[in-house]
């Protein structure tokens, strides 16, 4: 099929699954038959992106990590998370900003170049440290997200006026519940992604990757006490969602930032 026509069908979906979901909380739909079909489009969307993105990322030369493709990866990899979570959580409302972030990933990917090889045959460290680091960015980006909703949620209900979207969430406790569950995870695969970063890839302090690794080390620090918080104080509400976005924040500042000025500034 068409690398275009397959784009633009992906596109379409997440943007079809995007409007059922408002459709259905702005009407208060809770029926299953309604869900199943925004599952159903953000799935096939899921599969669309996924076809495009593979041959993108592994290319002949190694894997291509280039900001545009990397941003893609992060999205695809959050959606696919969103609907393994779905297994056990009530978590499709993140859907209202995962899906079109996607759509733009995808458009961004699709018509912007950048490149960024690490060269087949790179040592296996390095991969998983790849790949566990992803995972860690797609898991803290659910949880960015969860912040967000969670934030308009609480502004709502201290107003004593919840409507729209916000009416349609789950309870304030269970929103805060599924928000640390999503940052425990990703704070455990960021904190075994820096691990393995610091102690097998010899040239992560190198002068290039030396913003990256510090920033990347202040944001473990501050998803670190958050939980700490949480665990020995009990912070919630603003002050969890303060700190979630600011460690959210760091870390990508960390990763494509870093990629920003390298990839497209500097052009190395």
């Amino acid at each position: 099929m068409n690398t275009l026509v397959v784009a633009v069908s992906a596109i379409l979906l997440y943007l079809a699954a995007t409007g059922l979901l408002v459709r259905r909380i702005v009407q208060k739909r809770e029926g299953m038959r309604c869900r199943q079909i925004i599952l159903a489009l953000a799935g096939a969307a899921v599969l669309l992106h996924g076809s495009l993105l593979y041959p993108r990322v592994f290319s002949p030369e190694g894997i291509n990590l280039g900001i545009f493709n990397a941003l893609s990866l992060v999205a695809w990899l959050s959606v696919i998370l969103m609907m393994i979570s779905l297994l056990r959580n009530p978590l499709e409302n993140l859907g209202l900003l995962l899906f079109p972030f996607s759509a733009v990933a995808l458009i961004l990917e699709l018509l912007l170049t950048s490149q960024r090889i690490v060269p087949a045959g790179a040592p296996w460290q390095l991969e998983a440290h790849i790949f566990v680091s992803f995972l860690a960015y797609a898991f803290l980006g659910l949880a960015m997200v969860q912040a967000i909703l969670l934030m308009a949620q609480e502004r709502q209900l201290r107003n004593r006026r919840p409507r729209g979207f916000v009416s349609a969430l789950p309870p304030l406790q269970v929103m805060e519940t599924l928000l640390f569950r999503l940052i425990g995870l990703g704070f455990a695969l960021l904190t075994i992604g820096l691990l393995i970063g610091v102690l097998f890839i010899e040239d992560i302090f190198a002068s290039h990757l030396v913003h990256k690794t510090v920033l990347s080390l202040i944001a473990w620090l501050l998803f670190a006490i958050l939980l700490w918080g949480r665990w020995r104080f009990g912070w919630r509400g603003r002050t969890a969602i303060r700190w979630t976005l600011t460690g959210f924040a760091t870390l990508m500042l960390a990763y494509f930032g870093s990629k920003l000025v390298l990839e497209l500034i500097l052009q190395r």
